[in-house]
């Protein structure tokens, strides 16, 4: 049987929680920095919050860093929405309005996907990736009003032509979130340090995570819509849900130059997140799997490191058609 060469997984749990409410927006006058096809963008309505995942690349080590510099921008006096970058397949968002108020960014690209995050209020950047491609996207900022009622404050749609495959998935997000100073960078770079190629990278950050990680029952009971994982403080506590592990191992892996896909989906009627990882000889590898000593076969690593490696355990997660993807990250 030809050996996989390259991979890894993530399981996720979810909750699914309600939101909470704000005030009615002001209607803001819109300032163009960067002249775009301009959009009608409706009152948006409910918006359910989302459940929360629970349970040509870059060379070794390099960090890249995600940029707002405004030269292709909507903006106007409540938020910004930067696609400068949409080459590099990210673009950024912040609110500038302060005050207490639920917000959220849905990104809708050319596969007809929306990508919902919440955006936090105290005027700093967030980086959105562009996970579908080159193609149209649409990008909007909604306000809370009431309840899940949403009102949309800015948008922004334009065109992107990504310059290669991997450029949404060698760089931070909200999600996968690290920078050249994260801990988890240099541990992987001293897990790295001698790693001739991808394979030895990928299986001693995959060794190291699920080694090192104990799943947080607790904190999955308590864990509320709008989690964002923090790789550092999954890495030095050694505890984390599932989504933790699954970014912490991307952020790891983004930042030793390995193309990685942080994939949210199900497996069976439950919430999970898993791993793709690229290999120069094989493209992507869209399945989860793990190491043995000899090849890669389909394996969980948060079941990995809970599951005692038992036979039935791992029975469950060989089989692939267990897994049904949704969101890439």
């Amino acid at each position: 049987m030809k050996a996989i060469r390259f991979g890894a997984v993530l399981a996720l749990l979810c909750l699914c929680l309600t939101a909470c409410g704000g005030s009615p927006p002001e209607e803001p006058e819109t300032k163009r920095t960067f002249t775009v096809r301009k959009t009608e963008t409706p009152e948006l309505g409910a918006i359910p919050d989302a459940a929360v995942p629970l349970s040509g690349a870059p060379s070794p080590g390099v960090v890249l860093t995600p940029q707002a510099p405004g030269t292709a921008a909507e903006q106007n006096n409540s938020a910004v929405i930067d696609f400068s970058n949409a080459a590099d397949g990210y673009i950024m968002a912040k609110w500038t309005e302060g005050g207490e108020v639920r917000l959220k960014v849905l990104v809708k690209g050319p596969g007809g996907a929306s990508y919902q995050y919440n955006l936090r209020t105290d005027g700093a950047y967030e980086v959105f990736p562009l996970s579908d491609g080159s193609g149209e996207y649409t990008v909007g900022v909604y306000r809370n009003i009431s309840g899940k009622e949403y009102a949309a404050v800015l948008s922004a749609t334009f065109g992107a032509a990504l310059s290669d495959e991997f450029a949404p998935f060698v760089r931070p997000n909200q999600y996968v979130n690290f920078d050249a100073q994260s801990a988890a960078v240099a541990r992987a770079a001293e897990l790295c340090a001698d790693a001739p190629d991808t394979l030895s990278r990928v299986e001693r950050v995959y060794t190291f995570v699920v080694r090192n990680t104990v799943y947080d029952t607790a904190k999955a009971e308590a864990v509320r819509s709008g989690y964002v994982p923090n790789v550092d403080e999954t890495l030095l506590s050694g505890r984390g849900i599932c989504f933790d592990y699954a970014a912490l191992m991307a952020a790891m892996l983004r930042s030793q130059g390995v193309p990685v896909k942080l994939v949210v989906g199900y497996t069976g009627d439950v919430y999970h997140a898993w791993l793709s990882v690229w290999s120069e000889a094989d493209g992507w590898i869209d399945g989860q799997i793990y190491f043995n000593g000899t090849e890669w076969k389909l394996m969980d690593p948060t079941f990995a490191s809970t599951g005692m490696g038992s036979d039935r355990m791992r029975e469950y997660i060989d089989d692939a058609s267990n897994y049904e993807a949704k969101y890439l990250y």
